[in-house]
């Protein structure tokens, strides 16, 4: 699984850029904080502890406020999908599988590379959107 950015193809090319610098910063608190001092500390503890006999993925829920990316929450899931009122509150969903007992630092690799991807989707669809306009 990955994580996904919302698909809203009316959203102006300034939203998603806005989108792709907060979560460049969410990358970079991740790739030199501790996993205690970030924001994803608690999707850390999710991925990392819970019984992956009974969840599959756990996703970190992401809004931007104020140009900075917030995580409002963690939540697993079984198997399935989000409820479409869930999915569509949110800016981006981070999701990652559930590995328990996996180290600080594969996890840190491992957001990174997702987060790395959600950016580059982001700027894709703000120069679509200048394209666009």
């Amino acid at each position: 699984m990955g994580t996904v950015i919302l698909d809203d193809s009316e959203r102006p090319a300034a939203e998603y850029e806005a989108l792709a610098d907060a979560l460049e910063a969410l990358r970079e608190e991740v790739a030199t904080e501790q996993l205690r001092d970030s924001q994803l500390e608690g999707l850390f503890d999710e991925a990392t502890t819970s019984n992956p006999n009974i969840w599959n993925t756990v996703t970190a829920f992401i809004d931007v406020e104020d140009g900075e990316a917030v995580v409002t929450e963690e939540s697993k899931l079984a198997q399935g999908s989000w409820a479409p009122e869930i999915v569509d509150g949110c800016d981006a969903m981070l999701t990652v599988d559930i590995t328990y007992g996996q180290m600080p630092d594969e996890f840190k690799y491992t957001v990174t590379k997702k987060l790395d991807e959600k950016i580059e989707q982001a700027r894709a669809e703000a120069e679509r959107a200048r394209d666009e306009s």
